[in-house]
C-alpha cells in the first residue's frame, strides 16, 4: 500500500493501517526520540506519546505527496520531545547560564567528526546534559535558529547560542578522548 493509500485508511480508523503506519516509521522515529531524550525509556515514552498524538490527529493531516506523512509525524516527535523538554526544564534548579565554561572547542577539529563511526558520536549526542542535548539537536539535525530555539524553549537567545558552544565543547572533547584512546580502529 502507498503513502497515501496508508493515510487515507488510517483517517478512516482502520487499525491494520495504524498498525501498518507504526511498523514503518517507528523505527526511524525512534531514532529520532533517542537524540532527544538521551535514554531509551524516555524515547519509548517520547515515541509512544507521538504517535498517540498522531492517530489522534490524523484527520488534520494534508497529505502533500510522498515523504510528507513522515514529514509530518517527525515534526509531531520533535515537539513531543520538546515539550517533554520544557517540562523538565521546570523541574531544574539551575540556571544553565551560570554553568561553568568548559574548554574552548577548536573549530579546526571539525575533521575529528569524521573519524568516528555515526553510532559513536549519537551515543556522545546522548549523553550531553539534557540542555545542551536539545539546543544541539534543534540547531544541528532540526536547523533551527538560535532565535527559533529561544522561542520552542522559552529562553533567549544568548542562552541557545551559549548552551550550543557548551554543547559542542564537551563533544569536542569526548570526541578527543575517545580518538586518543581507539585511535584508528
Amino acid at each position: 500500500m502507498n503513502e497515501a493509500e496508508l493515510v487515507a485508511r488510517c483517517k478512516q480508523k482502520e487499525p491494520s493501517a495504524q498498525a501498518e503506519l507504526y511498523r514503518r516509521y517507528a523505527g526511524e522515529m525512534f531514532a529520532l526520540c533517542i537524540r532527544y531524550a538521551g535514554n531509551r525509556e524516555t524515547a519509548k515514552d517520547l515515541l509512544h506519546d507521538g504517535f498517540l498524538k498522531a492517530f489522534t490527529s490524523l484527520d488534520k493531516f494534508d497529505y502533500r505527496g510522498e515523504g510528507s506523512l513522515k514529514a509530518w509525524l517527525s515534526r509531531i516527535m520533535v515537539n513531543t520531545a520538546l515539550e517533554e523538554a520544557r517540562k523538565q526544564a521546570q523541574h531544574l534548579d539551575v540556571d544553565l547560564d551560570e554553568a561553568p565554561e568548559v574548554a574552548d572547542p577548536d573549530s579546526t577539529d571539525d575533521g575529528l567528526v569524521q573519524q568516528i563511526a555515526p553510532e559513536v558520536l549519537l551515543r556522545f549526542i546522548a549523553e550531553l546534559p539534557d540542555g545542551y542535548r536539545t539546543i544541539f539537536n534543534l540547531y544541528t539535525f532540526e536547523n533551527k535558529s538560535h532565535k527559533e530555539i529561544a522561542r520552542l524553549l522559552h529562553i533567549n537567545e544568548k542562552s541557545s547560542s551559549s548552551q550550543l558552544y557548551r554543547a559542542r565543547t564537551l563533544l569536542m572533547s569526548r570526541i578527543k578522548r575517545y580518538l586518543a584512546q581507539h585511535g584508528d580502529e
